[in-house]
């Protein structure tokens, strides 16, 4: 039997680890990806002396929110699901969790729905989605389907041909990598794990990546608005948009994101008074209310 030499030997060890790595990323992205990883989790703060918000002031606005405008409708069988996983500091009585583990959707599903949300109203994107289960049962046969029918079949969720180029990318990636189109792995990671994995998808950017781990994966993480935050003082007025991020997160509690993120983003589209893209028609029952947001705002001044 021939000896290999040493040489040989760690190249075939090396060969042997890149194989069994789980990561669906170039190594170069990886490493850079990772580096950025590191610093957001070794203790640094964008903003070290930016006290604000602080639990306090994060659990207040959540309250004044919820007194408005109640816990979103589109947003409870999230919550629902994340109640299976988590103690909800607001958890609803009448809050029926049974039957939800069985609708609950894959990762990629998730992943996929979050993609043809951007850009477009909840109904439409979840039209789109509808129109794309339909007319390709499995992310297999969207693999191999030609790009012009994947963008009819998702076409009245906007951006058709961006969002498919999205999408078949991601699928291409994934399956050259893993050798099947599934992201069931991303629940048995943890958070930075799952961050670097979802980032180094062509066109997934950090608050697609948010949304899945709030939504899909019930992970605590708060998707970022620049604009509401810098209305609520809670970043200096210099602050951009990954700076935001990295603040708002260490500062508001783990247990108040999911609520928070989701009446905020309610709010923003009925309240032309602290949102710049605001409803151009809010709904007459919040008009005649001073913005708890903007209350908070003069609060800390």
């Amino acid at each position: 039997m021939t000896k290999l030499t040493k040489a040989q030997k760690s190249r075939k060890r090396k060969k042997s680890e890149d194989q069994c790595s789980p990561s669906p990323c170039s190594s170069a992205k990886s490493s850079k990806t990772a580096q950025v990883t590191t610093a957001s989790s070794n203790g640094s703060e964008p903003f070290p002396d930016f006290p604000r918000p602080t639990p306090d002031e994060c659990r207040t606005v959540r309250d004044d929110l919820l007194a408005v405008h109640g816990f979103p409708k589109e947003f409870i069988k999230y919550r629902k699901q994340r109640s299976l996983n988590h103690d909800n500091d607001i958890g609803d009585e009448d809050d029926d969790v049974s039957g939800t583990e069985s609708c609950k959707r894959s990762v990629l599903d998730g992943l996929i729905s979050t993609i043809l949300s951007q850009n477009t109203t909840e109904a439409n994107s979840q039209r789109a989605f509808a129109s794309l289960k339909s007319s390709f049962p499995t992310w297999e046969s969207v693999l191999a389907a030609d790009a012009k029918l994947v963008e009819d079949a998702i076409r009245c969720g906007g951006l058709a041909p961006t969002k498919t180029s999205c999408i078949k990318g991601i699928l291409s990636s994934l399956f050259q990598k893993k050798g099947n189109l599934c992201l069931e792995y991303l629940r048995e990671l943890s958070i930075e794990e799952i961050k670097r994995e979802l980032s180094c998808f062509r066109g997934i950017g950090p608050k697609t990546v948010a949304c899945v781990l709030m939504f899909h994966l019930q992970q605590d993480d708060f998707p970022v608005d620049t604009h509401i935050a810098k209305t609520l003082r809670w970043v200096p007025a210099a602050a951009d948009v990954k700076k935001t991020y990295l603040h708002l997160n260490r500062r508001i509690p783990d247990e108040l994101k999911f609520d928070l993120n989701c009446l905020i983003y309610t709010h923003g589209k009925v309240c032309r008074e602290c949102s710049g893209k605001g409803s151009d028609k809010p709904k007459k029952e919040h008009c005649d209310k001073l913005c708890p947001l903007l209350r908070q705002s003069s609060n800390a001044i």
